[in-house]
């Protein structure tokens, strides 16, 4: 089905930190899978400006969320971070994108690795049934650089709680040191098994996917290293060990 614009209304556009937004959006979502993007329409300037930007909502629920940051250039984000509660904006439907639990073939451990607001597509996997049905264990990995931006807190505290058998989530603050999160960058954190530490299992071709969601410089250095463990992208025509989804 080709997408098309329909109009939203903003309800709420909260501030995590400088440059760190949640939007929500009431808005008539057609069906979608979670780990899917939608496409966010602004005039600007008298010209139309689209972006895409994942969902952070579970199917389940009736309005749209998204999660995203601002950059000194971005014309899209920044205005995006002006807008108030009852500005409209559009939005594409249906959701679209491969990122999503139905290419992930079936494993004991899934791995979830997030830089940014790489995190959104997992949060809104976590908010349905089948990821906890599905696999042993999750691991929640989430990069950043500073520990404000360590966002939805709340959201992962209480998966955790729900799921304390199956969830194990490990933050990564890269230019502080911050209580209770690894120091340093996803790759060297694999390669000298801190990271294995922190989630308290082994990452490994016999019984882990990987899927890496953000920086596309994070993606990049992580297949590396996991192909140093025997981890290879995976395809539908060749399975493998790792999806990915790159934002920038």
């Amino acid at each position: 089905m080709a997408s098309a614009f329909i109009p939203a209304t903003v309800l709420e556009n909260y501030q995590w930190a400088d440059n760190l937004f949640s939007i929500k959006l009431e808005s008539e979502l057609l069906p979608f899978s979670a780990g899917q993007f939608v496409r966010l329409q602004l005039e600007i300037e008298g010209e139309k400006v689209a972006k895409p930007y994942s969902l952070v909502n579970s199917p389940r629920q009736k309005n749209a969320e998204v999660f995203y940051n601002t950059v000194e250039s971005g014309v899209m984000s920044n205005a995006l971070a002006a807008l108030t509660a009852g500005d409209t904006i559009e939005i594409s439907q249906p959701a679209a994108g491969f990122f999503v639990l139905a290419e992930v073939p079936d494993t004991k451990i899934l791995w979830m690795f997030a830089t940014g607001t790489g995190l959104g597509p997992y949060l809104s996997m976590m908010q349905e049934d089948e990821i906890w049905n599905r696999f042993d264990k999750l691991v929640l990995v989430h990069a950043v650089s500073y520990a404000n931006n360590l966002a939805y807190q709340a959201l992962i505290h209480s998966l955790k709680t729900q799921h304390s058998n199956i969830l194990s989530y490990v933050p990564i603050v890269s230019r502080e040191t911050t209580s209770g999160a690894l120091q340093g960058r996803i790759p060297a954190l694999i390669s000298d098994g801190q990271l294995e530490q922190a989630a308290g299992l082994h990452l490994n071709a016999e019984t882990s996917h990987v899927m890496l969601c953000g920086n596309q410089n994070m993606i990049a250095d992580t297949k590396v290293v996991l192909a140093e463990l025997g981890m290879k992208k995976h395809l539908r025509r060749k399975p493998g060990h790792i999806t990915t989804e790159q934002y920038f």
